[in-house]
Order: C-alpha cells, then sequence, then structure tokens
C-alpha cells in the first residue's frame, strides 16, 4: 500500500518523492484562531521543526465552518509541505454528525502525527451564580431550555461533552455554538452563555483576567496544572463524566512515505523535549507521541466510539 502511494506520488509534482524532506516550508493549516491552545502548540512545535529540519514552518490559522476551511484547505492541497492540524471533533465526530462534509478521511487524508490528548474543565462566568457542577445541574432541571451552554463548532468534543452531561442528567439546555473558541469563551465571561466545556489554555487568559471561572474538571482525576480544580463527581456531577479531544496533524492522501515519517519523526522528537512537555502539562495537555499506524487505529476506533455517542445523546447540527 505504501509502495503503491509513492510510485503514484512521482507523477504529481511537486509531490514527487524526494531523498529529503523538507526541501522548503512547511505549511500547517489550523482550523483554530490565533491564540487558542491548539493554535499555542502549533506554534511551539513549529519553531522546534523549523530549528530541527533548517527551514520556516508557518502556522496558517482558517477558523470557522465547523473546520472544513482549514481541511479542505489541505485536501486540495498538492504539495506534502502542506498538513492539516485537526482534533477528534473533525476526523472522528463529523462523519457521523453531518449528513455530508466536504472531505473524506480515508480518501482524503493520511495520518501523521498525534499531538496531545485535552481534558476539558466546566468554565462559567466569574460572577455566575453556578458555584458547583450540581448548581447548573439544579438550575438546568428547575429551567428546561432556559440553561444554555456554548460550543466552539458543531461535533467539538465541547458539544458532544455538553449534550452527553444533559443526557446523563435528565436535562434539556440550551445549544449556541460559535464560530471560534475565543468568542465562545468571551460569551461566557460577559454573561451572554451560562457554561461551556473548554480547556485551560483556550480559557486561560479570561482566567486570569478575572472573568471566567473553572468549576470542575470532566477527567476522573485532577489535572496535575491545576489541583484545585475539583472533578466533576467532586462537584456534585454524574460519575464516570469525562470528555476530551485528541489533536494531531493529517497530510494529503498523495504525500509521499519519506515525508509522512520525517514529519511524524520531527513531532515525536519535539513532544519529548522536556521544555515541550512542562508547556503542553501546563495547558492541561498530555503529550502523545504515537505512529501514523497507532493514529490511523486511534482514528478507527473513536470513528466508531462517536458514532454510537451521536446516536445516544440524539446530538444534531443545529
Amino acid at each position: 500500500m505504501i509502495r503503491a502511494i509513492a510510485f503514484a506520488a512521482l507523477a504529481l509534482l511537486p509531490l514527487a518523492a524526494q531523498a529529503q524532506f523538507p526541501t522548503k516550508a512547511v505549511r500547517i493549516v489550523s482550523p483554530y484562531p490565533a491564540g487558542a491552545g491548539p493554535d499555542t502548540v502549533a506554534r511551539l512545535l513549529g519553531e522546534k521543526l523549523a530549528k530541527s529540519w533548517g527551514q520556516q514552518v508557518i502556522v496558517e490559522p482558517r477558523p470557522g465552518a465547523n473546520g472544513f476551511l482549514a481541511m479542505e484547505a489541505v485536501k486540495k492541497s498538492t504539495d506534502a509541505h502542506d498538513v492539516v492540524m485537526a482534533d477528534n471533533g473533525h476526523i472522528a465526530v463529523a462523519p457521523s454528525l453531518f449528513r455530508r462534509i466536504p472531505y473524506d478521511i480515508d480518501k482524503d487524508f493520511q495520518p501523521v502525527a498525534l499531538i496531545y490528548r485535552a481534558d476539558f474543565l466546566i468554565a462559567v462566568g466569574a460572577g455566575s451564580p453556578y458555584k458547583t457542577v450540581s448548581d447548573l445541574i439544579a438550575a438546568a432541571k428547575a429551567n428546561p431550555g432556559r440553561v444554555s451552554y456554548a460550543t466552539p463548532f458543531i461535533g467539538s468534543p465541547s458539544h458532544l461533552g455538553s449534550a452527553l452531561l444533559e443526557m446523563r442528567t435528565g436535562t434539556q439546555m440550551l445549544h449556541v455554538p460559535f464560530k471560534e473558541t475565543s468568542q465562545m469563551v468571551a460569551a461566557v465571561g460577559n454573561g451572554d452563555v451560562d457554561w461551556t466545556l473548554t480547556t485551560l489554555a483556550t480559557a486561560g487568559a479570561l482566567v486570569r483576567a478575572g472573568k471566567v471561572k473553572f468549576i470542575a474538571v470532566a477527567a476522573k482525576s485532577r489535572l496535575v496544572a491545576a489541583p484545585d480544580i475539583p472533578t466533576v463527581l467532586e462537584s456534585g456531577g454524574p460519575a464516570d463524566y469525562e470528555v476530551n479531544g485528541w489533536v494531531a496533524f493529517l497530510s494529503p492522501r498523495a504525500a509521499p512515505a519519506e515525508a509522512i515519517a520525517a514529519i511524524n519523526a520531527g513531532v515525536n522528537r519535539a513532544l519529548a523535549e522536556p521544555d515541550v512537555r512542562d508547556r503542553l502539562v501546563a495547558f492541561g495537555f498530555t503529550p502523545l507521541p504515537a505512529s501514523p499506524a497507532e493514529l490511523q487505529s486511534l482514528i478507527r476506533a473513536d470513528t466508531a466510539k462517536f458514532s454510537e455517542l451521536v446516536r445516544k445523546t440524539g446530538a444534531t447540527i443545529d
């Protein structure tokens, strides 16, 4: 299979197989806005890769349209120096949630490198009356359809995680999707939306500014970077309620094997560096170096898992 792909690539200049990769600047297209957690990690990795390769690495944010803009930009690329940064929402959830999406993960992309897992936290405005998850659930039960939650895009881990909380608690809440994570967190800080599921890195600036606060982490245990924040269970929420997402790099389907190998090796080397690992842990992320084959297995497993979760939660593209 790899040999067939390599021979096919020879006919697609400039995607010709090369003795050394990269031979020019590498472009990381991202569906996340500048300053969001994944964007910060992309730039951190970009600096490390540029130093290792001796070539420029450019991070190009293309937020909006549920990540479709960024995914299509690389799907259509004829250059192996283009990669897209995407999370499990774009890769494993969207195929089940949308009747039609403008890309096919298997036909249009190759898995390249797994980067990290992010545990999500429930955030509310600093002046919110909700001090615990128990408070939030009680309000939702007393006022069906009135308590609102924000998500960055339909099909995101935040979206399905919020729908899962509704299902697990027997509540009905109002879903308010946004174009970008920054808009989503700002809306919670302004009191326009009651709560959201987000990460330490994405909401960190508004938390430090005293506009947003975390009331719980949707994980089995507290985060190393934020040990004072209780788990959802400790905060009065349902047991075994976990929401996390992973982020990875994908390349165009026609990219040659040596390009895939070079990017994977470069990312894994960077993730092993102490300063990179420390930065990711401080963001609430867990570094996840892996081979392309291991990423492919994760994609298949999560696609099946999220298909079932979409069915159970009744999550829609509202």
